[in-house]
């Protein structure tokens, strides 16, 4: 499977940016999740994020934790998430990881990269760990020829985006504002910097989520970044059906068409000249 910088340079020679989508493995059910990520793929989204399920996500707000909290009082595990990639994978749609570090750690770094790879997954996002103590995460990786998704913030330094810059393979993922995951009225208003200071340090392309939730958000991070991440809009299409799965999946491709429909829409030349 290759990386995620071939999806989002892609994106970029037809002038838009990427749509990256983020759902957890193992909600509503692990086979509901993965038919969730596969819709999410035909209605247009160029990269997919599986969300590891985990106790203590201090990154993740509330629409996601409610999501996550259900797939592990399910029992979704490891095994579930790397069947999870192997069959998402397949749509050829680059498909990552999100997983805070420990799990990783608990399985065994050079194993889980193994197994990752092998199950056709693109690479990791790791919210919680920072480049200078992820030797042996990027060591296996490098091994697998994986991705390394590290993030940036507005209280990020130049000494640290430089650093994150050069550990990164495939994006940088910059969180647009501090705080957690979720639906915000507008995305961060520093993010447009963050991006372009990010680039500055040396970073080969940049995507950028949290709060974003709506196709204006996303022409809006179009104009200046690689890619526009969404997790808890999409999320929440899946939570609202009442259990109804055929309305969920009908709300989640509306949903990811529209998302899409933004992304491939940059806004006007007042912010696109950051990028």
């Amino acid at each position: 499977m290759m990386g995620t910088g071939p999806a989002l340079d892609a994106a970029r020679a037809q002038g838009r940016a990427a749509l990256v989508v983020y759902l957890p493995v193992g909600y509503p059910d692990v086979d509901g999740s993965i038919a969730a990520a596969k819709a999410a793929v035909a209605a247009g989204a160029d990269v997919i994020e599986l969300g590891f399920p985990y106790s203590d996500p201090s990154m993740d707000g509330p629409v996601i934790q409610q999501a996550v909290q259900s797939a592990l009082d399910a029992g979704t595990r490891t095994a579930d998430v790397l069947r999870a990639v192997e069959e998402v994978s397949a749509t050829g749609a680059p498909t990552l990881v999100m997983t805070y570090y420990n799990p990783v750690l608990r399985y065994g770094v050079p194993a889980f990269a193994r197994d990752l790879a092998a199950a056709g997954g693109a690479g990791l996002i790791t919210p919680d760990l920072i480049p200078d103590e992820a030797g042996e995460w990027i060591s296996a990786a490098d091994d697998h020829d994986l991705d390394k998704v590290f993030l940036v913030a507005p209280s990020s330094t130049r000494e640290r985006l430089a650093m994150t810059a050069t550990a990164t393979r495939g994006f940088v993922y910059a969180a647009s504002t501090m705080g957690v995951t979720g639906e915000r009225a507008q995305v961060g208003e520093r993010a447009a910097q963050l991006v372009a200071d990010t680039r500055a340090a040396g970073a080969h392309r940049v995507c950028v989520g949290l709060g974003v939730s709506t196709a204006a958000h996303a022409s809006q991070v179009a104009a200046y970044a690689d890619g526009v991440i969404v997790g808890s809009a999409l999320v929440r299409t899946l939570i609202r059906s009442d259990g109804d799965r055929q309305a969920a999946l009908a709300d989640l491709s509306r949903t990811t068409t529209d998302l899409a429909a933004g992304a491939a829409a940059p806004a006007g030349a007042d912010t696109a000249g950051v990028r």
